[in-house]
């Protein structure tokens, strides 16, 4: 029997797994593979929430800043990557950690990445004619029009992944989620899932303390110092987009902060959507006892 284990920590964004992870890898004396696209880039530590220098100390911790916001780097890279350094993890340790904000990155590494069809020239210039015409909005009701499924799980505010989505309905004339979770491989290592829950209010009650503390630690300063770049795929998400508005006079320094927070939450409700088709998943309160957590893995 296969004794090598991935421990694998999940929940919405705010809710404590970066916290989980670190006691986890302390008791089982073991390294962090973080599975959160935002953090990867070393431009953006205080809106992407990067563990603390502390808690880096606490546990090792692998893919935190590893990467330029100028570099291009895939969800298949960071799967091969992932895969690679958890070779090195198990040849010395039973357990590996591995805590994700990031649902698809953590798909990838734990049951590896979809084949899709070819994509045509046709559906390209049809996808980027109606980003040219009708922006964001007509992506989104074109995926709703022809993959629902899709729609309703899928990162709304991510045009490229919108984009990515729509070429293939329009190349292969089949819903985009049709082509999910086909013929996938299996790990040469067992997998157990834990994930982290909270009533709604007090993950929106958290995200808002982030997003103050954030502020009060210099989230605009950062803004700033990267708003030249704000063209790159990278900086199109949640903390950043909105100060960037805020930068162009678009909205006043409070709106921006409302937005980052409403967006944050918006954010939330769709990773817990996504986490939620996944029955491997063990749900733990946010606030239980870590014993019981380790029981369950030991047992």
């Amino acid at each position: 029997m296969n004794n090598k284990t991935l421990i694998v920590v999940v929940g919405p964004t705010a809710i404590g797994k970066t916290a989980l992870g670190i006691k986890l890898a302390q008791h089982f004396n073991t390294e962090i593979i973080s599975a959160d696209s935002r953090q990867f880039f070393k431009e953006m530590s205080i809106g992407t929430a990067v563990p603390t220098k502390n808690e880096l100390l606490a546990a090792k911790h692998h893919f935190i800043q590893n990467l330029s916001i100028e570099q291009s780097y895939s969800v298949g890279d960071f799967e091969k990557d992932a895969l690679e350094k958890l070779d090195e993890i198990f040849s010395i340790n039973n357990y590996a950690i591995m805590v994700g904000g990031s649902g698809l990155y953590v798909d990838a590494v734990c049951n590896g990445l979809d084949h899709f069809p070819e994509i045509t020239s046709h559906a390209k210039l049809t996808v980027e004619s109606i980003f040219k015409t009708q922006g964001l909005e007509g992506l989104k009701e074109k995926l709703k029009q022809l993959d629902q499924k899709t729609y309703d799980t899928i990162d709304l505010d991510n045009s490229r992944r919108i984009m990515r989505a729509l070429e293939v309905c329009i190349s292969s004339h089949q819903p985009y989620s049709s082509f999910l979770n086909k013929n996938k491989g299996k790990r040469p290592f067992n997998i157990i899932k834990i994930g982290i829950k909270a009533d709604r209010e007090i993950i929106y009650n958290r995200i808002n303390m982030r997003v103050d503390l954030m502020i009060e630690n210099g989230l605009l300063e950062e803004a700033k110092s990267v708003f030249k770049y704000k063209k790159l795929n990278a900086l199109n998400t949640v903390g950043y987009k909105e100060l960037f508005k805020y930068f162009e006079n678009d909205y006043s320094l409070d709106e921006a902060i409302n937005e980052i927070k409403k967006n944050t939450r918006r954010f939330a409700k769709r990773q817990l959507t996504w986490y939620r088709k996944d029955e491997k998943i063990t749900w733990f309160n946010y606030d239980c006892n870590i014993n019981q957590v380790i029981n369950f893995i030991e047992e």
